[in-house]
């Protein structure tokens, strides 16, 4: 970039946050932070930071469980928009790619322009821009060439979202840039769109990953796509973990949690406070019965000897239960 197009780009900025209704709006927040904050010149050229091979990995080693719950959803999102010019990055909360999908041809641009593993992509170091303020402001964003901060980063479009751990922790970022002139809005709109359902991929399988060994319920309504809104539920059917969704919608905490939280208070909120009757212990009971007893395929042995009973026992509880005419 000449010395002229940077400086209308330096101007672009001071403007903006010299007008008092521009200066109130999200891109200018950013800008602001950067010369303020950060000490940031929008028209200073320098080299992309980078950080050591050795500090690499261990930011990969970190990311493990996330980049490993990840990695069938970055290969079909690369899939879905690699063909229109983007790369694909997975983030830490630094801002700095651990996992990338490119393709061959664009390496060595993308390589030049720093969307690369290792590349520092935080607001402190790069100022406005899609990794690091989505970062800074915990939300998605899109920044779209020149919203970028530095003038070296205008020829770049930016589409960034948020990613959660299995508690519900900000961990990084799934980005999808462009360094293409013909990236308009309307296509980062979809890409958009894309990028966001990956996510909800991505922190639904990490949390699935965290708790492979309780029974996963979904806490909303299914018709709203809210399927990144799940609840981990133990065999007493209390609540052990949720995703971020289901703690925003629900006002769930680490502290209720702790505390034994049942899933029904939840999943049935006109109920709550919920109280256990001898109605919910008959209905309990008679669910234990029959799964044994489906398990088992019939047999009344198998089933009496799978929930610890006599068999004389059990053909007591299925005559209470009201369970005998099906054996």
């Amino acid at each position: 970039m000449n010395d002229r197009l940077r400086n209308d780009h330096g101007n672009l900025i001071r403007q903006a946050l010299d007008d008092s209704a521009g200066a109130r709006s999200a891109l200018a927040a950013s800008w602001r932070r950067s010369i303020t904050l950060h000490g940031l010149d929008p028209m200073r050229h320098r080299q992309v930071e980078t950080i050591t091979d050795l500090q690499l990995r261990e930011a990969q080693q970190a990311m493990e469980p996330v980049t490993r719950a990840a990695e069938g959803v970055l290969d079909r999102l690369f899939q879905a928009v690699g063909g229109v010019g983007c790369c694909v990055l997975l983030t830490n909360t630094d801002g700095i790619p651990v996992e990338r999908r490119g393709a061959v041809a664009d390496d060595q641009t993308f390589h030049r322009w720093g969307l690369w593993p290792g590349a520092v992509w935080s607001e402190a170091v790069e100022g406005t821009n899609g990794i690091g303020t989505a970062l800074a402001e915990h939300r998605p964003v899109t920044i779209h060439r020149d919203q970028h901060f530095h003038a070296r980063n205008t020829g770049l479009s930016c589409v960034t979202y948020p990613v959660h751990d299995h508690l519900g922790r900000l961990v990084g970022s799934l980005d999808v840039s462009s360094c293409r002139a013909d990236a308009t809005e309307s296509i980062l709109g979809l890409i958009s769109t894309a990028v966001a359902d990956a996510v909800r991929a991505i922190e639904a399988q990490t949390f699935r990953q965290a708790f492979s060994d309780a029974r996963i319920v979904l806490a909303g309504d299914a018709s709203e796509r809210n399927h990144a809104a799940l609840l981990a539920v133990d065999r007493d059917d209390l609540v052990i973990g949720a995703t971020r969704a289901a703690r925003l919608s629900l006002l769930i905490t680490d502290e209720r949690i702790a505390a034994q939280l049942p899933a029904a208070d939840l999943l049935a909120p006109a109920q709550a406070p919920y109280a256990e009757t001898e109605t919910d212990l008959h209905e309990a009971e008679r669910g234990a019965v029959r799964r044994a007893l489906a398990r088992s395929g019939g047999n009344v042995s198998a089933a009496a000897r799978a929930l610890g009973i006599s068999r004389a026992t059990l053909h007591r509880k299925l005559h209470k239960l009201g369970l005998i005419e099906l054996h």
